[in-house]
């Protein structure tokens, strides 16, 4: 992978089907990931050993962690430390996010890759 790479060269993912899309920037130790949801995407109470920082930048989401539940639209930040629970219901516009991850998501490895289609931000 380029040290340098524009958004809309990257790879998109199919994290939780066709609802949830991310592409990603992995470094050795920290995955950086803008991820999409389509409106009213469900992504189900999980856990991951990784810790995760994220922040809303387009949209709106219902977001619980850990039993800690609030509706964040753009500047909404959530903290999920390692192998918490927490869920996600997009809003009715559905949402783009900002997601941190540390250790890396090696588990994205195995996504399926959807291809390069235009990210839905920033606008073009």
């Amino acid at each position: 992978m380029s040290n340098l790479q524009d958004l809309a060269d990257l790879p998109l993912l199919e994290i939780w089907g066709e609802d949830v899309r991310a592409r990603r920037v992995q470094g050795e130790r920290i995955t950086l990931a803008i991820v999409e949801l389509a409106p009213n995407a469900v992504v189900p109470e999980h856990r991951h050993a990784a810790e995760q920082l994220g922040m809303v930048i387009r949209g709106s989401m219902h977001f619980t962690v850990d039993g800690e539940t609030c509706d964040l639209g753009p500047g909404g930040t959530w903290r999920i430390l390692g192998d918490r629970p927490h869920d996600v219901v997009a809003g009715p516009e559905g949402a783009v996010v900002i997601d941190v991850f540390t250790p890396v998501r090696s588990d994205w490895d195995e996504k399926t890759i959807v291809g390069t289609p235009a990210p839905r931000w920033p606008e073009a």
